[in-house]
C-alpha cells in the first residue's frame, strides 16, 4: 500500500470526527463520541503500522497520517463549528484552530510513532505479537472506564450507553485475540503431534 492511500485516510477520520456534531441522528452522535475519544485515534495509528513491513516506515507513517487526520479536523471544527467561533460546544471560551493544531500535532506526533511501531510489532504470531495486539482493546477499556467514572454524570445517558458498548466491545476483543491466539497454538502442536 502507498503512502497516499494512508494519509488520505488521516483526511477521512480527521473529517468525520469534525462532522460527525453537525448532524442530529443517532449514528452521528455515536461516530462523534467514538472519534471524541484517543483510543480511536491510537487505533488507526495501530492500523497504519499493522499494515506496513518496515518498523521505521511504520512509525513515521503513524504520526504523519495522526497529524494530518488532526489538521483536517480542527480546520473543519474551524470553518463550520457547532458551537459559536471561539466557543465550545460546552459553552467555555476555546483557544481557537491554531492552539488545538499544534496541541494535538504534537500528541499525535509523539503517540502515534509508538503506535504505529506497536501495530507493527503485532504482526509476530503467537504469544510474541499478543501483548501488542491487546494495545488497543486496553487503551479503549482504561479510557472508557476513566470517562464513565469522571463524566457519567454529566454526559448523558446516550453518551454512557456508548461508551459502555465501547468497553464490552474492547473486552470482547480481547479475549477474542487471545482464543485465536491459543487457537492457533493448540492446531500447531497438533501438527507436531501428527508429523512425530
Amino acid at each position: 500500500m502507498s503512502v497516499l492511500p494512508v494519509l488520505g485516510a488521516g483526511v477521512l477520520i480527521g473529517a468525520i470526527g469534525a462532522l460527525s456534531g453537525k448532524f442530529d441522528t443517532p449514528i452521528f452522535h455515536v461516530t462523534g463520541v467514538v472519534f471524541a475519544g484517543g483510543w480511536s485515534w491510537a487505533c488507526f495509528a495501530f492500523l497504519v503500522g499493522y499494515t506496513r513491513r518496515s518498523k521505521v516506515e511504520s512509525a513515521c507513517l503513524a504520526s504523519s497520517a495522526l497529524a494530518v487526520g488532526v489538521v483536517v479536523y480542527y480546520v473543519l471544527k474551524w470553518l463550520s463549528p457547532v458551537a459559536p467561533i471561539g466557543m465550545s460546544a460546552d459553552g467555555m471560551e476555546s483557544d481557537g484552530i491554531s492552539s488545538g493544531i499544534v496541541a494535538w500535532g504534537i500528541a499525535a506526533l509523539l503517540f502515534g510513532v509508538p503506535m504505529g511501531l506497536f501495530g507493527n510489532l503485532a504482526r509476530i504470531p503467537g504469544i510474541g505479537g499478543l501483548a501488542f495486539r491487546l494495545l488497543v482493546p486496553l487503551i479503549a477499556f482504561v479510557e472508557t472506564s476513566a470517562r464513565l467514572a469522571a463524566e457519567a454524570d454529566t454526559a448523558g445517558k446516550f453518551v454512557e450507553v456508548t461508551w459502555s458498548t465501547i468497553r464490552v466491545l474492547a473486552v470482547l476483543t480481547a479475549l477474542a485475540l487471545v482464543g485465536h491466539m491459543v487457537w492457533e497454538w493448540v492446531r500447531s502442536a497438533r501438527k507436531r503431534e501428527s508429523r512425530a
